[in-house]
């Protein structure tokens, strides 16, 4: 549900680097059904907790740049930047009682601080207004529209390219 802005609860959101204590809850958010589906673009690697752990030792030793959100302490989601230099994107995910709240606003806005190099992109299924609404405020801009085969789905389907100079 989107709140207009003025009923918003105020939330303290942060980042911090990703702890193992992080991965069973990223773990279940990303296993949410109706998440999965929205955000589309998944790997079949989250459904397979050993192959889950891998992805995020790999993510943890890569050069990508990966946190935790905090919403008020706790842990609600994960935010980051990873690619190679010229090309690198960014991706979060936020868990579902949290959407509609300008949460994955504040968290971008602050990993794009953290962040300083340009230019950036993020790609959202062409349906995913909320996640395109959150790059856009963040200074994306759509570049392209390409497709893709999301896991999630099933299928072949229309993504938006975004990028961020």
């Amino acid at each position: 549900m989107d709140l207009p802005h003025a009923e918003r609860p105020a939330y303290e959101v942060a980042l911090r680097p990703v702890h193992d204590s992080d991965l069973p809850v990223f773990y279940r958010q990303m296993n949410d059904p109706e998440s999965a589906r929205v955000a589309a673009f998944t790997s079949p690697r989250t459904a397979d907790w050993d192959l889950f752990q891998d992805h995020w030792a790999g993510i943890r030793t890569s050069t990508a740049v990966a946190r935790t959100v905090l919403v008020d302490g706790d842990v609600i989601g994960s935010a980051a930047v990873y690619g190679e230099p010229g090309e690198r994107e960014v991706t979060y995910w936020i868990d579902r009682a949290f959407w509609g709240h300008g949460i994955a606003t504040a968290a971008l806005r602050a990993l794009l601080a953290e962040v300083p190099e340009r230019p950036l992109y993020g790609r959202a299924a062409a349906d995913n207004a909320g996640s395109i609404r959150v790059l856009e405020k963040c200074g994306f801009a759509v570049t392209a529209q390409e497709s893709g085969y999301a896991h999630a789905r099933g299928a072949e389907i229309p993504e938006y390219v975004l990028r961020l100079d």
